[in-house]
């Protein structure tokens, strides 16, 4: 460490700073979701009480659907992930991605073709690309959900 007129110095690597303030973007733009990244492997932990999910557009009006993605494509380029919370809200969906879903709490219902998949606080669903489902909670729902490819919401019908 350098020291000037008392104050102490140290002597930065232009790489550290490149890394830090890299990092702190990446959490700005993710809201300050990210609680730490390695950016050489893309490893990377998401604070699940920092996610602020928004209203979702079924297309539907009273529908009560938030959601928030916390890993997108800019992240990896396979896989999405994000957070779902439905109240009292059944709508429908078409999938042309994968998705698997796991339930955090509540109880989530997928209906297709006449059948009501149900799925409770720990279970997971998997819906596979090309089924046209009903996402249905009677009370609530809050669920995690993975989906391939991860531009999932270019790929949506709704």
């Amino acid at each position: 460490m350098k020291k000037r007129e008392g104050i102490a110095f140290m002597q930065i690597n232009e790489q550290v700073v490149r890394d830090i303030v890299a990092q702190v973007i990446a959490e700005i733009q993710s809201g300050g979701m990210v609680k730490c990244r390695d950016e050489k492997s893309g490893v990377m932990s998401i604070d699940g009480s920092k996610v602020v999910m928004e209203p979702f557009d079924t297309g539907r009006s009273g529908d009560k659907v938030w959601l928030k993605d916390v890993i997108t494509s800019k992240e990896n380029k396979n896989l999405a992930a994000g957070l779902m919370k439905i109240e009292q809200t059944e709508f429908p969906w078409t999938l042309n991605y994968d998705e698997v879903d796991y339930v955090i709490d509540g109880q989530l219902t997928i209906r297709i073709n006449g059948c009501d998949i149900v799925a409770n606080a720990g279970d997971m669903v998997l819906i596979p690309a090309g089924s046209s489902i009903v996402f249905s909670a009677l009370d609530h729902a809050r669920f995690v959900y993975v989906t391939y490819p991860a531009n999932w919401s270019e790929q949506a019908e709704g």
